[in-house]
Parts: structure tokens; sequence; C-alpha cells
């Protein structure tokens, strides 16, 4: 059994408290780590406030390399970090590898945007009578200490989206990670310890839920970024005191198909919208609003390639589904589908539950006051319904708490616009599943699914602040 340490403070260090890492799929433990205590906790803060000059005063240059670097090691080594990150979020390796190779990106992209702070420009002041003989130089400052609290579900690519902004603006980061998938991140830690960042710039701990809220409540940190459940990420946000906050909380994402949609090109995007790694993602498609010209073609293809996935062990490569994070969560998902069939719903195909392993699952005719429509069920579970006019279409996205992303097929320029312009989220992907996401474009939402964005250079902007010097005109 591999034991990985914690990176606190530039330094591995152990604990007194261990945390064992099962694979989901087999539920046997086959690592572990440690829980940082609260002198942990002190140590990092007080390291990462010891490097916040250092970190500021870093060329442009510097913050390239550095992470360039991490970006280029991710890279070479990211068939056996996808095999470690299969293993320990029960994730097929054909999206653990990809969520790699997204994290590749996304601090490659940190890289290229370290060159370019957002907002830095010479402005005239002399707009009014006052400003005459005179301008303006606004630069962007780092906020200072950023907290960062990732999920178990893209242990990986949503740390680094916290991680390489962070060093991109130059502040230094506390990061925790999920405790039920934190090896992935820790395995980043040995990357990042190889470069030249000034030690405590970044440190990475796993924490138990009080030690972890520390992050929320100190003062001594400046910015909070937290992607999770909304009841959490919210109650956060209360706590936070006076330091900005960012939420990304997921969603209840829906996809319109239309009358002028192209369905061979839909149905294959729609079925790994809806299942990809179990539906724990939170642009998973939950709800297909679908044209009633293709309805029952619509159906009909859905249940027959669901029920074609190939089930298996998530570190195997030819894997496209497997169990859920843990039992407890899979005995949610099957009593919200229980309670929707009790409702009156049809189930088309699943349905059924063993251990962690919940069936691929649709359903249909599902009263609108059951969790399946209204709550985000993260797991893998779908509802397809009908619709025969395009504004019945816009209001059942539109009526739910949730807005992250959603997605419309059609051929019709009117109805594009018409989403763009009516769909109240986040996001609107056009032919294709709200489930897309490249690592550089605003990713958030409205509603209960958070506040800010995400996506490289709007992280970037979140964690700087402008200052402004003004002098005579030169």
């Amino acid at each position: 059994m591999d034991t990985y340490n914690m990176y606190i403070a530039g330094e591995f260090r152990t604990g007194e408290e261990k945390l064992e890492v099962s694979n989901p799929h087999t539920g046997k433990v086959f690592a572990e780590t440690y829980k940082a205590s609260e002198k942990d906790f002190e140590d990092a803060t007080v390291a990462a406030q010891q490097v916040q000059v250092a970190m500021a005063h870093m060329t442009s240059k510097e913050r390239y390399e550095i992470l360039r670097h991490i970006s280029d090691r991710l890279d070479e080594d990211s068939e056996r970090l996808g095999k470690i990150l299969a293993m320990e979020a029960g994730k097929p390796f054909v999206y653990a590898h990809g969520e790699i190779k997204r994290a590749v990106q996304t601090f490659l992209t940190a890289a290229e945007e370290a060159k370019r702070m957002p907002g830095e420009e010479v402005m005239r002041l002399d707009w009014t009578p006052a400003g005459k003989g005179r301008m303006g130089v606004v630069r962007q400052a780092p906020v200072g200490l950023v907290a960062g609290i990732a999920p178990f579900n893209f242990p990986l690519n949503l740390a680094a989206h916290k991680i390489a902004p962070a060093i991109a603006a130059g502040c230094p980061i506390v990061l925790k990670p999920a405790s039920a998938t934190p090896l992935s991140c820790l395995e980043l830690a040995k990357i990042i310890d190889e470069t030249s960042l000034p030690k405590g710039a970044v440190s990475i701990m796993p924490m138990d839920r009080e030690t972890g809220n520390k992050l929320v409540t100190d003062p001594r940190y400046n910015l909070l970024s937290f992607t999770g459940s909304p009841v959490v990420g919210w109650k956060m946000k209360e706590q936070a005191g006076k330091k900005k906050v960012v939420l990304e909380l997921g969603g209840n994402a829906a996809v319109i198909i239309t009358e002028s949609a192209n369905i061979g090109e839909a149905l294959p995007r729609c079925i790994v919208g809806g299942f990809a790694y179990q539906g724990q993602v939170c642009i998973h498609t939950q709800r297909y609003i679908v044209h009633e010209t293709h309805y029952e073609e619509f159906l009909k293809t859905m249940k027959k390639g669901v029920e074609s996935l190939k089930l298996g062990e998530p570190e195997h490569e030819e894997t496209e589904f497997s169990a859920m994070i843990d039992e407890k969560n899979a005995m949610r998902v099957e009593e919200w589908v229980k309670e929707a069939v009790e409702a009156g719903a049809t189930l088309i195909t699943g349905g059924n539950r063993d251990g962690a392993f919940m069936e691929s699952t649709i359903l249909t005719n599902v009263p609108k006051d059951t969790k399946v429509v209204q709550e985000e069920v993260f797991g893998p579970v779908i509802v397809i319904e009908s619709y025969s006019d395009f504004d019945e279409a816009i209001k059942e996205v539109n009526e739910s708490q949730f807005g992250l992303q959603a997605g419309i097929y059609t051929n019709n320029t009117e109805e594009l616009g018409r989403a763009f312009r009516e769909l109240h989220v986040g996001g609107v992907i056009h032919n294709d599943v709200p489930t897309f996401r490249v690592d550089h474009m605003p990713y958030g939402g409205v509603k209960e699914s958070g506040l800010g964005r995400e996506g490289v250079k709007y992280a970037i902007a979140d964690m700087l602040e402008p200052k402004i010097l003004v002098t005579k005109d030169l």
C-alpha cells in the first residue's frame, strides 16, 4: 500500500491521523495519507504569509516557467497519474486520463496568461477639468492569500483551476483536496516541489471538516475558492467574513433537442453527457427536453446506447461505466429513482443498485416536484420528456433553482439566438451537451449554481486587485 505525505509550507510531512483511500469499485483500501492538524494549518498559513511579497515580486517569466514546468511534467506522467486518479475516484480511465490532459492545458494556459495580467492599462484622466494634464497607470496587484477547497469528482483539474491561477497572479495558496480523492493532488505537489516557487507558496493537505473550515473563517485569507455542493458553499459564504468568495456549486443541466436538430449527431454526445463518470459531474446532462417529432427515436436509441455501456474496473482502458464514489451516494440516488417511480414516473431502464454501483437509469413522465427533476442528482440518472412548442422548452429549462450550463441542438438561428438570450444559465452550448467545457472559457453559473467564474483568465482576475498611479502626462 502506497503512503502519501502532505505538502505543507514547502515540505512533505506525515501526521498523527491517517486517512485511508479506497477504490470505489472494489471498496478496498489501496493507499493512505494523513489529515492535517491545527498546527499544520497554522504552519501553512504563516509560511504563505511569509512568501507573499516574494510571490508578488516574481517576474512574468518566472511564473511562466514554473507553470510550464508543471504542465510539461503532468503531460510526461499522464498515463501513470491517470491510473491513480481512476483508482481513487472510481473514474473510468478514459475520463481520468482525459482529466490529466485537461490539467496539462490548465497549467499551460495559466503560463501564457501570466505574461499579461487582465485589466492593466494606461488611461486618460482629462475627461473632466480636474484631470487635465494627468494620466493614470493601472496595475493589478495580487489579492493575497488564497484558500482553495476542491471536490472529489475532478480531483486534479479542479484543484489546478485554483492553484494555476494563484501562481499566475502571484498569490500563495493553501488547498484542501477532497478526503476521498487526495492522491492526484499530492502527486501534483511533488511536481510543484520541483519548481523554484518560494517554499510556502503552495500547500496541499487533506483536513477534517473542522480544520478545513479555518480556510473559510480565517481573516488572514483574502479569497476563498470553493467547488462543491450548494448547501455547503452558500454557508461558507456566510462564514467567510470580508474575504472575496468564488463558488462553483453544480447544477441540474438540461439540453433542448429541437425539431431541426441532427439526431444522429446528438445521440452519441447525449449518452456521454448523461453518463460520463457515472453522472458525477457538475454539468452532467440531467434533463433532456426533446421535440415530439424526435422523442420516440431519441428515447429508444438512448436506451440502447445506455444498456451497451461497458462496465468494469475504472483503471481498465475499455471501461466506460463503473461504481459511484461510495455506497452512501449510490443509496441516495436509488432512493430518488424509487421516489420518482412511486410518484408515477416511467422507468425505461436501470434503477437498481449493488453496493456503490448504481445502474445507468432513464426515466420519463416524471412529476415535476420529484427530486430527480428539482435537485442535482449527481449520479447516473437522466429524465427525458417531450415538448411541442419552443417557448415551453425554454420555460422548462428555466424552471430550476440551478443555472450552470444548458445545451441546445438546433439548426435554426432564431432558436439559437433566443436560447442564448433567454436561458437563465452561465453558458449555452450549441449543438452539444452542457457537459462540454474547455479550461480557458468562463465557467460558472447563476442562481444556486454559484458566484463568480472559473476559467483560467477569469480566476486570475478574481485573484487580483486594481491599483492606480496618477501622474503628470508624459
